[in-house]
């Protein structure tokens, strides 16, 4: 029985990649005319500092299956595939990286593998191809989104992604500029699956997720979408606690039932120590989510698009 195509939203976030649009258009192609029965490229241009908008309106000018997307600053990779999800115009949506390391030809596999039972596919990397610290932050990241999505594919996760655009209605009125596409998967469904796919070495440019970005990135899933924080804090408040209390009667004990003497100064300087950082320590927290309540009261967009281009876009201003 032949397969029936699906229509097929591609979304590539572009920042200072301007030598390798083309080439991924060439070879996108080709790979989506046999795949979809309708298809479209949407290209999110993150306020590049390069000429990569220009490339993405030549692009856009000359083939009518991609459409444009200029933000008018920087607001990081995960707002930008939240602007292109919102834009995307047919049933299925693909996510993938302007560099080239994401095969377009392995595009195929998540596409098999997004069945009835499944809501969205991840492409696995074989290997990774990037340096030890990348690598370690990459590590980081995927324990963190697994404590804040609560699913066994957390650890396989990539930005390498296919999924059903029905599932933007479960965060379509979602405002935060704390944005992690994953996690706000696991709002709409649990049916996650990952395929292992071709992870090739970048040959043009270099990455633009460092080892900070990423750490940083981790901190605020963390914190935006987990109570983990808060429950670490309260659970180091308890096991100090605990620690405080067998000391107070070792202290007695010595005092009451032994000769020794028992040290004042020291012994206690250190229990004020330890519980004095105990308390900042769970300040600390605390005050990282009273901040993300106040950038919420602000209404601060989760984005703000400059520009579009290509087929029925229109060059005007808009947020969300």
């Amino acid at each position: 029985m032949e397969r029936t195509l699906p229509s097929l939203t591609v979304l590539v976030p572009v920042y200072n990649s301007e030598g390798s649009l083309r080439p991924l258009v060439e070879r996108l192609e080709p790979v989506l005319a046999r795949l979809a029965s309708e298809y479209e490229l949407i290209l999110v241009n993150d306020a590049s500092r390069d000429g990569s908008w220009a490339v993405v309106q030549e692009l856009a000018r000359a083939k009518p299956w991609i459409r444009g997307i200029c933000m008018m600053r920087n607001y990081g990779q995960h707002n930008a595939l939240l602007c292109g999800i919102r834009a995307a115009r047919y049933e299925i949506v693909a996510t993938m990286d302007d560099d080239l390391q994401h095969p377009p030809e392995e595009l195929e596999k998540l596409l098999v593998a997004l069945d009835a039972n499944t809501d969205v596919v991840y492409g696995t990397p074989q290997a990774e191809r990037h340096g030890f610290l990348r690598d370690l932050a990459s590590r980081v990241t995927k324990l963190a989104l697994e404590k804040s999505m609560g699913a066994e594919t957390a650890s396989k996760v990539s930005a390498f992604r296919v999924f059903r655009a029905d599932l933007r209605k479960a965060f379509e009125n979602y405002q935060s500029q704390f944005v992690s596409i994953d996690v706000l998967l696991t709002w709409g469904t649990t049916r996650f699956r990952a395929v292992q796919v071709r992870h090739d070495p970048r040959t043009i440019g270099v990455s633009n997720y460092t080892f900070k970005k990423l750490l940083t990135h981790a901190l605020n899933m963390m914190t935006g979408f987990s109570t983990l924080p808060l429950q670490l804090a309260s659970w180091i408040g308890f096991v100090l606690s605990a620690v405080g209390i067998a000391l107070v009667v070792f202290l007695v004990v010595l005092r009451v039932f032994t000769e020794h003497p028992v040290e004042g100064f020291t012994f206690i300087a250190s229990l004020i120590t330890i519980f004095s950082g105990a308390q900042l320590f769970a300040l600390g927290i605390i005050g990282e989510y009273l901040a993300r309540m106040h950038f919420r009261m602000m209404d601060r967009p989760t984005y703000a698009v400059r520009a579009e281009v290509g087929s029925g876009a229109k060059d005007a201003q808009r947020t969300s």
